[in-house]
């Protein structure tokens, strides 16, 4: 297997962009890139510790959940989740990010990269009520690029079809924690239940 360790014999395989490509990279939002924004439910934030480890986090909401504050800077709350808070700590000693923004139904998605910061701040958070509940905290996106990627990969994932869709996948976070010894064999049912419930009074 031969291992592929330089940009010339990448470019061998994968080839050059066409000479426009790099023209639909911007430093910010423009008038369809916002648009794009207020239309999206959902979104992955990447972001990385301080020893280059990565992680992606799902973020998703009501459509228009992630605020374009002018064309330089997105403001995303923050809500109730796992509180592992890998993402957030990352933020704080490594804050460059990535987000990808999704619209159902599109083809398209919207690649975003900047610096994010944390904001505590009472009057901000409750501008981001949802469910009757503010947001924990909110964070501060300065963008430093973004562009739409092409939809050639969703179009081969099939991803908005329908009659592509596998049978429901049943995630037990029992057996997760129970593979590790965290939960006795007999509790796995009742704790996932429990993850069911908070799925509709928890959010």
């Amino acid at each position: 297997m031969a291992i592929i360790a330089d940009v010339g014999k990448l470019r061998e395989i994968i080839g050059e962009p066409n000479e426009l490509v790099p023209r639909k990279l911007h430093v910010e939002l423009n008038a369809q890139s916002i648009a794009f924004i207020e239309r999206s439910p959902l979104m992955f934030l990447a972001t990385s510790d301080d020893k280059e480890q990565p992680t992606v986090s799902p973020k998703g909401d009501a459509p228009g959940f992630v605020r374009v504050e002018n064309p330089r800077t997105l403001l995303m709350p923050e809500r109730k989740g796992n509180k592992l808070i890998f993402s957030l700590q990352n933020i704080l000693t490594n804050p460059a990010i990535g987000m990808i923004f999704v619209v159902p139904g599109s083809g398209e998605t919207l690649r975003v990269m900047g610096n994010a910061e944390l904001l505590d701040d009472a009057d901000l958070c409750a501008s981001f009520i949802q469910r009757d509940k503010p947001a924990l905290l909110v964070i501060r996106v300065r963008v430093t690029q973004c562009y739409f990627h092409c939809a050639k990969s969703i179009i081969r994932s099939a991803v908005w079809e329908p009659a592509s869709w596998p049978e429901h996948v049943k995630i037990s976070f029992g057996e997760e924690i129970a593979q590790s010894g965290g939960l006795a064999p007999l509790d796995i049912e009742q704790f996932d239940a429990g993850v069911r419930e908070r799925y509709k009074t928890d959010l």
